[in-house]
């Protein structure tokens, strides 16, 4: 008689993409991330459109100029690079390209969800290769993670 019963399984997931709450919640304004390092003079240039279409495009957010009810603002404080893997003839094998961001957030609607935060990122090259000839493709890399976390500390509530 038990066999005949249906059985019902269900999994249920919840995915809370976000933590916005758009009936307080309607515009944002993302100021551009000034390069305040000496290096890859377009790095602010590629962060900022990055930064922009992930916001503007994963969220129902209206970008604004003033007044807005979210606030992004920072800035690019570092671009290193360093040796990681020394071989047996005291030259490193693979080289790391790490990007810094300080990202200030500031939600005008809703206490306590301001961040005020360095982001970091990294990508690791064969030392036999230039950093010209590789950075480029790093640098997308190196940006698409830095949206990533940002976004995922600010919206995400993970």
């Amino acid at each position: 008689m038990l066999a005949l019963l249906p059985v019902s399984c269900s999994i249920s997931y919840k995915f809370d993409s976000g933590t916005i709450n758009y009936d307080l919640t309607k515009t944002i304004r993302i100021e551009q991330f000034p390069n305040r390092t000496s290096a890859y003079p377009e790095m602010s240039q590629i962060f900022d459109l990055a930064l922009r279409k992930r916001f503007i495009e994963q969220t129902r957010l209206k970008e604004v100029e003033n007044n807005a009810d979210i606030e992004i603002t920072g800035e690019i404080t570092g671009f290193d690079v360093t040796g990681m893997a020394v071989k047996e003839d005291a030259y490193s094998s693979m080289t790391s390209l790490t990007v810094t961001v300080r990202v200030h957030y500031v939600n005008n609607r809703e206490e306590g969800k301001d961040i005020d935060q360095s982001f970091s990122s990294s990508k690791e090259f064969d030392s036999s290769q230039s950093l010209d000839s590789v950075q480029d493709e790093l640098v997308k890399s190196i940006v698409k993670e830095l949206v990533d976390k940002i976004y995922n500390s600010t919206f995400g509530n993970w």
